[in-house]
């Protein structure tokens, strides 16, 4: 990432949080009302949200809907998981319902809001992975179908057994590293492979086979190329 976007130490880290209204300023917001704050650079380019109070532009407030908690407000925007979710199925990947969609790494935040959102936004079959046999279990209880346990058979097996053979139409990647090869093996005849992310590695096996055979798309997304309009549209749905 360019150096240049961050601001040398000190910095008061954070990106994001929720809080009420202290002194509304041209805001247009009343006092006391209950925010999601984000956007603009908070954490890396200017001081951010873990302090007891902070300055912040009417562009950066997003009211909280009443039957949203805190706490779901704030894991909404944690890491960009589910805005960055939300902007590459609807905006990269334009995922229509009825297809289906590969977010692996459940435990993720890229992993768990791609496999919830794309619930919202239509899909008919959602698959992920777990690392280990617990981790599935427990995603499974809390109510993903679909989840491979990658300690007892491949992604590409997992997969190939959901979807009796034919593959997924898109594949959102936070992990790739080993993973990466077997995402885009993965995909259907015209699919999409979307990298967001690599908490597995940076580096992988790929058979180009996969991407020309399958006449296939690939592509790299990052959420601060996203106009700062459209990121703050996507958190408003996502909140509504």
């Amino acid at each position: 990432m360019d150096a240049s976007l961050h601001r040398a130490p000190p910095l008061v880290p954070g990106g994001g949080g929720v809080g009420r209204i202290a002194d509304p300023g041209a805001t247009g917001l009343t006092e006391g009302t209950r925010v999601v704050v984000g956007g603009g650079g908070l954490g890396w380019g200017t001081d951010g949200t873990w302090r007891e109070q902070l300055t912040a532009n009417a562009d950066q407030l997003i009211p909280v809907p009443d039957g949203v908690t805190d706490e779901a407000a704030c894991a909404l925007f944690a890491g960009a998981g589910y805005s960055t979710a939300y902007l590459v199925l609807t905006r990269v990947a334009e995922v229509s319902a009825g297809c289906t969609v590969l977010a692996p790494g459940i435990g993720g935040s890229v992993g768990m809001g791609a496999v919830e959102v794309a619930r919202e936004l239509g899909a008919s079959l959602v698959v992920t992975t777990a690392s280990r046999t617990d981790k599935a279990e427990q995603a499974r209880a809390a109510g993903h179908q679909h989840v491979i346990d990658l300690s007892r058979e491949s992604l590409t097996g997992g997969v190939a057994r959901i979807t009796d053979g034919r593959g997924v139409d898109i594949v959102v990647d936070g992990v790739a590293g080993p993973l990466l090869g077997e995402c885009l093996a993965s995909l259907a005849h015209g699919g999409i492979y979307v990298g967001v992310g690599y908490a597995g590695g940076i580096q992988g096996t790929v058979n180009i086979t996969d991407l020309i055979w399958k006449n296939a798309t690939a592509c790299g997304y990052t959420f601060t190329t996203t106009p700062p309009d459209v990121a703050r549209a996507s958190r408003v749905t996502l909140l509504e």
